[in-house]
């Protein structure tokens, strides 16, 4: 058999080299046969998954919260329709719809007919799709019923100052607050939401910027993204001695301050305005009667402008009350 086969090579002349040319040439020919047949328009049943979204449906969510399959006949490329045959666990193509089109079933279900889809075609399908009809007659979606509150907007800020420098306010941001949609038992724990990481380091001068805010599973958010600022100014840095003062005190009680004095440090704006002699610090007789330790935390009577921040040293002072 060896013998029969060698002998049949050796009378076509065999080479190995022309045998190589005549397989590339034969893959060549086909492969822009297949090219061409892929480029001529066929029909053929397409299918595309389906949701289904309306800003407009008081009460229900914007949008559905299942697929539906849509089977339809049309005429395209081969090439088009190879190519949805052979997609697998395709992302559904959403497609927003009037209030008008969508019909009421029960409770959160609602349906679209052919004549709806036939007005969405191009984008189940593409522009360059010719449907013939729709196998599909009706599609129900469902818009779960969906409250909405507002809530605060908390920053998650990391925060520094170059030395000598901080901030004369907290962060600002726009809008402190956002509104958010959903099923009533997704919304049912939410009592704030948070930015992405703002991160703020060695500052010497103002900030600002746009942060995301993050995202919760099942609830939909007004706003996406919030503005921030920050003001930054340089300060100096002075410590004085200020007398703890007792207001309030019935005219036949004394009440005694131990110390009788404290330490305040003082963070001023630069370049230093502010008259920090000036500042007074009291401590409250009514303050002192609702304490029930009897020691009290003295508050600003008066602090001059241009004072950013101050540190009171110690921070809580005992009181006596006498009889005078």
């Amino acid at each position: 058999m060896r013998r029969l086969f060698l002998k049949l090579l050796h009378s076509l002349k065999y080479n190995g080299r022309d045998w190589t040319v005549f397989s590339l040439s034969l893959l060549l020919a086909f492969s822009i046969w297949f090219i061409h047949n892929l480029s001529l328009n066929y029909s053929g049943f397409l299918t595309v998954q389906m949701k289904a979204a309306c800003d407009h449906i008081d009460g229900h969510t914007a949008q559905s919260s299942n697929s539906c399959e849509v089977v339809a006949r049309c005429r395209t490329s081969g090439y088009n329709i190879l190519r949805s045959r052979l997609a697998l666990n395709r992302t559904p193509v959403m497609v927003t719809l009037d209030r008008q089109s969508l019909t009421p079933k029960s409770g959160e279900v609602f349906y679209i007919t052919r004549k709806e889809l036939g007005e969405s075609a191009h984008l189940l399908y593409g522009e360059k799709v010719e449907v013939e009809y729709f196998l599909t007659d009706t599609l129900y979606f469902r818009f779960p019923y969906e409250t909405n509150k507002k809530v605060p907007v908390f920053p998650v800020l990391s925060l520094s100052f170059k030395p000598q420098y901080m901030s004369r306010n907290n962060l600002e941001i726009d809008p402190d607050s956002v509104r958010i949609y959903g099923e009533p038992y997704h919304l049912a724990n939410v009592d704030r939401v948070f930015t992405e990481p703002i991160k703020l380091l060695d500052l010497d001068a103002a900030a600002a910027g746009v942060a995301r805010i993050e995202r919760i599973k099942g609830v939909r958010l007004a706003e996406n993204e919030v503005h921030y600022s920050i003001d930054v100014t340089r300060y100096v840095e002075i410590t004085r001695e200020v007398t703890i003062e007792a207001v309030n005190v019935p005219s036949d009680k004394e009440m005694m301050i131990y110390p009788s004095k404290a330490e305040v440090i003082f963070k001023c704006v630069f370049p230093m305005m502010a008259d920090v002699d000036r500042a007074t610090l009291l401590i409250d007789y009514n303050d002192y009667i609702k304490s029930r330790s009897r020691k009290c935390i003295p508050v600003p009577g008066y602090m001059p402008e241009g004072v950013l921040e101050y540190e009171i040293v110690p921070e809580i002072f005992e009181c006596v009350l006498t009889e005078k």
